[in-house]
C-alpha cells in the first residue's frame, strides 16, 4: 500500500485492511441492535443519527432522555461506507427523520482518495434514498479542524479548511433547493473561530 505522506493515516488504513475486505460498510456493527429494535409506535417520531465518530460517541440517551432517537454512528467511516449501510441502518428502522453528519473522513482519505464531487454524489444518493422512503433529511455541515497542538497537525493537514468550506457550501446549496427538501444544520459556523479552527 503506497504511503499517503501522513503516518497516522497510513497506520489507520493498514489497521483496517481486514474490515475493508470483509465488511466494507461495517454492516455487522448494528445488525443485532437493529433486529432487536421494535418498529416505531403509532405517532412516534423516530430520528436516526447517522455518521462517523462524532455521532458514534454522542450519548443521545443522556442528551435527549426519553426521546426516540437512535444512534447509528461508526467511527472513521466515509460516505461510501455509509451508503453501503444506509438501508440497514436508516431505511429499515423507519424513522421520520435522519440527521447525517459525514464528510470529514472522506476529505482525509480514510478509505482512499476522494474528490469533492464523489462526496457530493454520495450525499445526494443518501438524500434520494431517504426521500424515496418518506424520511426527512437533516444534513450537518462538516466541522472545522484545528492545528493548535502537535498531535492535531497531521489531522488538520489531511482536512484543509478550504476543502471543508467548499464541501459545506455545496451541501448548503443542495439543501436549500426545494426539490431536495433537506435541512442544513450549520455546525461549522457555530464552532469555527477566526483561525478557521474550532472555538477554544
Amino acid at each position: 500500500m503506497p504511503s499517503t505522506g501522513f503516518p497516522g493515516l497510513d497506520q489507520y488504513r493498514a489497521s483496517r485492511i481486514a474490515m475493508f475486505t470483509d465488511d466494507f460498510g461495517q454492516l455487522n456493527r448494528y445488525r443485532a441492535a437493529n433486529a432487536e429494535l421494535k418498529p416505531p409506535k403509532r405517532g412516534e417520531e423516530r430520528v436516526v443519527f447517522f455518521g462517523d465518530s462524532i455521532t458514534d460517541i454522542w450519548h443521545l440517551d443522556e442528551y435527549f432522555p426519553g426521546k426516540p432517537y437512535v444512534n447509528r454512528g461508526i467511527g472513521g467511516q466515509t460516505t461510501p461506507q455509509m451508503l453501503v449501510r444506509f438501508r440497514q441502518d436508516v431505511i429499515y428502522l423507519r424513522p421520520k427523520v435522519v440527521v447525517i453528519l459525514a464528510g470529514t473522513n472522506d476529505i482525509a482519505g480514510n478509505t482512499g482518495p476522494m474528490r469533492l464531487e464523489d462526496i457530493e454524489a454520495d450525499y445526494a444518493s443518501m438524500a434520494e434514498l431517504a426521500r424515496a422512503n418518506n424520511i426527512r433529511v437533516i444534513y450537518s455541515s462538516v466541522l472545522p479542524v484545528h492545528n493548535y497542538t502537535d498531535k492535531a497537525k497531521d489531522f488538520f493537514a489531511q482536512r484543509p479548511p478550504e476543502k471543508i468550506l467548499v464541501l459545506n457550501n455545496w451541501l448548503r446549496s443542495y439543501c436549500v433547493l426545494p426539490a431536495n427538501g433537506c435541512i442544513f444544520l450549520d455546525y461549522y459556523r457555530a464552532m469555527v473561530d477566526a483561525e478557521e479552527g474550532p472555538c477554544r
